[in-house]
């Protein structure tokens, strides 16, 4: 899938004018079962099959679908497990480039990830009591990058609250191991399924208190897909099946060292001590020498993390880089406006360019994540900051990979320092 660009002055993009907001509509039925036409095809060569549990706490009207993201399969999976069911989609606003008309005809919701949205409460309102459908929301807002949940946004059982309505789960296995977002879209055999459940009903939303709501979901969107493939004998047997890893392991587990991890067929190896590691089959990684330091993408990925944050809590933390700049005001296209450089420390995001006319800062407590994704509409790599006025999609020049590694550094710094201001018995706003 690909998104309209075009080159334009900053300045001349600074003074276009904003949409104006429109509330959702139903979504059309015709394009709905185009959909699902479009969606078979996939569905039948992934063996697709889903159980159902508890569905009676839904009963018959809309309801709230929360769904873990992995793949783009995932809304294939919805066409057809919510067929009886007219549904909005909550979805990233740059979804909307260039295919507002359709988007909103399909019942599309748009809001910015990651940024604070207090019209978004109001539309899935509006499309949950006012046009009678229900609403699917990927609560994690963005891909996992190494099969495990990315972080839920706080507030989330507020949200359920607000709503008023049921609330219900689909739960997927085998899409992350399909279709991995660091492999580059290369499409792997295995088979696919799902859990569908009525998670909670409207009397237990009304009963149950924010945090116990709040507490209940992140049990559900706890989850290790490696685990899962190690569990079930699931086997991937493509040759490229490692490539792209080195996008998410950038730091040697032998030597310590970023910048030098290469990644191709069924191995990486780091080019500054010379190890290497075969990802087999079952989706386990085995040194070719040595101790196996990290048998485990996700804990190869966690202890990254945690490098991380010793590093902003050091210090020593950085990103620096060149970068090309798209910039999205309004739903017609991402207006290319030239080259500068982001940085990020522990003071947050810093975007300058344009000849020194772009100065844009995002504090840690901004956001409690990153847009952050791998060959972006197959542009390439991308990081986007900004809010409501402006989004700046940050695509890095000859640097490596750093989205990962920013990605991961957005997150811990978050949590660094809101739990600094709940110590100081602070604010949480900068």
């Amino acid at each position: 899938m690909k998104i309209k660009t075009m080159p334009m002055d900053y300045d001349a993009v600074m003074a276009l004018p904003r949409p104006e907001h429109k509330p959702p509509r139903k979504p059309n039925p015709l394009l709905r079962a185009l959909i699902r036409a479009l969606s078979a095809g996939d569905l039948r060569d992934t063996g697709f099959a889903y159980e159902t549990r508890d569905l009676e706490k839904l009963g018959s009207g809309p309801c709230l679908v929360l769904m873990n993201h992995s793949a783009f399969i995932d809304l294939e999976i919805c066409s057809k497990v919510l067929r009886d069911r007219p549904y909005c989609i909550v979805c990233t606003s740059d979804g909307f480039v260039g295919k507002e008309g359709l988007m909103r005809a399909i019942g599309c919701i748009p809001t910015q990830k990651f940024v604070s949205d207090v019209r978004l409460i109001g539309d899935m309102r509006h499309a949950l009591h006012e046009l009678g459908c229900s609403v699917l929301m990927y609560p994690e807002a963005s891909y996992s990058f190494d099969g495990t949940a990315t972080p839920l946004p706080r507030g989330l059982g507020l949200l359920l609250k607000k709503l008023e309505v049921p609330v219900m789960m689909i739960r997927t296995c085998g899409a992350f191991q399909r279709d991995p977002l660091y492999n580059g879209l290369r499409k792997r055999k295995v088979r696919v399924s799902a859990v569908v459940k009525g998670l909670f009903s409207l009397e237990e939303v009304r009963s149950l208190s924010v945090s116990q709501l709040g507490s209940a979901l992140e049990e559900e969107f706890r989850f290790d897909h490696f685990a899962w493939q190690r569990e079930n004998g699931v086997l991937i047997t493509e040759p490229t099946r490692a490539e792209g890893l080195s996008r998410i392991l950038y730091r040697c587990a032998a030597c310590g060292r970023e910048g030098g991890m290469e990644a191709s067929g069924t191995g990486i190896t780091c080019r500054r001590c010379g190890k290497h590691w075969e990802l087999t089959e079952a989706g386990a990684l085995a040194a070719d020498r040595g101790e196996t330091e990290f048998e485990s993408i996700p804990a190869w990925y966690a202890w990254e993390r945690e490098e991380i944050r010793k590093s902003l809590l050091d210090g020593s933390y950085r990103l620096d880089v060149p970068v090309k700049i798209g910039m999205m005001v309004d739903y017609k296209a991402i207006y290319m406006v030239g080259e500068g450089r982001l940085a990020h420390d522990k003071e947050g995001f810093h975007l300058t360019g344009c000849g020194g006319r772009l100065d844009y800062r995002q504090s840690p407590l901004s956001s409690y994540g990153l847009y952050a994704d791998y060959f972006w509409y197959e542009l390439a790599d991308v990081i986007c900051i900004g809010g409501g006025d402006a989004l700046y999609y940050c695509f890095p020049q000859d640097c490596g990979d750093v989205v990962a590694r920013t990605r991961q550094a957005a997150e811990e710094l978050y949590k660094l320092r809101r739990a600094a201001l709940r110590s100081r018995d602070l604010p949480e706003k900068e």
